[in-house]
């Protein structure tokens, strides 16, 4: 009996890491959305943006895309679901050469994946007293005149009245070089 249950115990064990190991950071995918996008683009991100995540801060749906120039619009995306490949496709991007929102991050900048981003998020004190639910993620540039690339972490926190429901709470902008909060636009009353 007792060596049944020590199976049952490791069976459970192999399945936690491996819903674990199928967490991928952003940082992670873009490794692998390399061997989905032509030469000119590997390595040359332009944006990282995740769907909201469900039962709990990390996402799992993930987009990345990449300056392409061989595209029309001189970009690839590629979408990630639970680290696996979902699809490859050219968005229609108009505004971005405008506003220069094309051009790739540069990747020296880029040091703060993004669960080291969630993870300084959730340390700031405008949070303490919160529980927090889920969070969608953005790396992009701070502006449109900037080069910093920054993570953009959209929060959603439990409601007062009942903790199932959520409210968005704002955000807080994470530097993807040095980790520093550069942003906080936290409004904890709209969970009440």
């Amino acid at each position: 009996m007792s060596s049944r249950l020590a199976l049952i115990g490791f069976g459970l064990a192999l399945l936690a890491g491996t819903a674990v190991a199928g967490e991928m950071t952003a940082f992670e995918l873009i490794k692998e959305g390399n061997k989905h996008v032509g030469e000119d683009a590997k390595d040359k991100v332009v944006q990282i943006r995740s769907e909201k995540s469900i039962g709990g801060l990390n996402p799992n749906i993930w987009y990345i895309v990449y300056f392409d120039p061989d595209a029309t619009f001189q970009s690839t995306e590629v979408k990630f679901g639970a680290g696996k490949k979902l699809s490859v496709r050219r968005p229609t991007r108009l505004l971005e050469p405008i506003t220069g929102a094309h051009k790739p991050l540069p990747r020296e900048k880029l040091k703060v994946d993004s669960d080291k981003a969630i993870a300084i998020a959730t340390k700031e004190p405008i949070l303490e007293k919160l529980t927090l639910k889920a969070a969608e993620l953005k790396l992009e540039r701070m502006g449109s005149d900037s080069d910093q690339p920054v993570w953009k972490i959209k929060l959603w926190a439990a409601k007062l009245k009942n903790p199932n429901d959520s409210a968005d709470i704002g955000q807080i902008f994470v530097s993807a070089e040095d980790g520093k909060v550069v942003k906080t636009d936290v409004h904890p009353n709209r969970i009440d």
